[in-house]
């Protein structure tokens, strides 16, 4: 049974559902930064997934980060699965820009978390809202 990973809990707004992944937002207003989870038990390594997990989570990678790269005009997206820290297979897609505050380095430590507002989080939902699939379900939507 999935369970998602309690540092990823912890530190993430969730947004909703695609076929494969749950999609959050890592609580730092820094970065447009969201994470992509498998619901799958006990995986930490992309090999781990079976043939279609692995295409599927691809292209919803691929689908999240077109919509991302055009609802926030980004000058650079960032993807990336590391897991040193947090085992749980979770993919990374960060919505980078020229001036932000760690540019051009990674994210990473750079600067503290500047948690969102409920007014932040209301109008980041609603921009996604406006690019996401069909194939998107957002928390507490029924499919």
């Amino acid at each position: 049974m999935f369970v998602l990973d309690p540092r990823l809990a912890q530190d993430t707004v969730p947004l909703g559902d695609f076929p494969l992944c749950r999609l959050l937002l890592s609580n730092d207003s820094n970065y447009p930064w969201f994470i992509l989870v498998p619901r799958r038990a006990d995986i930490s390594e992309l090999f781990q997934l079976d043939a279609a997990d692995q295409l599927q989570l691809w292209q919803e990678t691929t689908a999240l980060s077109q919509a991302l790269s055009d609802a926030f005009n980004a000058d650079k997206l960032n993807v990336a699965a590391l897991g040193n820290i947090v085992s749980q297979l979770h993919i990374h897609v960060i919505v980078r820009y020229r001036e932000d505050a760690a540019w051009p380095a990674p994210v990473w430590g750079k600067h503290p978390a500047q948690p969102y507002t409920g007014q932040q989080l209301s109008a980041l939902r609603d921009r996604l809202q406006s690019v996401l699939t069909d194939d998107f379900h957002f928390e507490g939507e029924h499919a």
